[in-house]
């Protein structure tokens, strides 16, 4: 889908501000609130815009640690990506799974309230996942940046 510079002027305030309400986006994007709503519509009908939704913070609810692992599988089973993918989900401090073509194959983001915490899942739930040949961990330290955005 072609956009053109009204879509991005549109995208570009509401990235800027999701919660804000849509008469005010349309005339911060200086078109009228009818043609902000047919211009979304089309927008989420192309698949450019995918969900609303809610952005929580983890670190507000407690949970001060975010791990990063980056597993290398055992491939010689033709399903070690769908089993260890399976157990991965069934983790509830798994946020994210991401597969990889390269020397990782699998990176999850794990929360954790403390070191204590973080040490049971990753005894507990996650050295326990099926078909892991090697596993590395980072630590985050800080985020300098996190954006969905794109340069529109």
């Amino acid at each position: 889908m072609q956009i053109d510079d009204t879509d991005r002027r549109i995208l570009r305030h509401w990235l800027a501000d999701p919660g804000a309400e849509r008469a005010a986006l349309a005339a911060r994007a200086g078109v009228t609130p009818a043609t902000l709503w047919r211009r979304i519509e089309r927008l989420r009908a192309a698949g450019v815009l995918r969900a609303e939704g809610a952005a929580i913070d983890w670190r507000a609810l407690g949970y001060g640690i975010e791990v990063s692992l980056r597993f290398t599988l055992d491939k010689t089973n033709p399903r070690a990506f769908d089993e260890f993918i399976a157990g991965a989900r069934a983790v509830p401090e798994v946020i994210a799974i991401e597969t990889f073509l390269g020397r990782v194959d699998v990176r999850l983001n794990v929360v954790a309230r403390d070191l204590a915490h973080w040490t049971g899942i990753y005894r507990d739930r996650i050295l326990t996942l099926p078909h892991i040949a090697e596993v590395e961990a980072l630590m985050l330290v800080a985020t300098i940046k996190d954006s969905a955005g794109l340069p529109l």
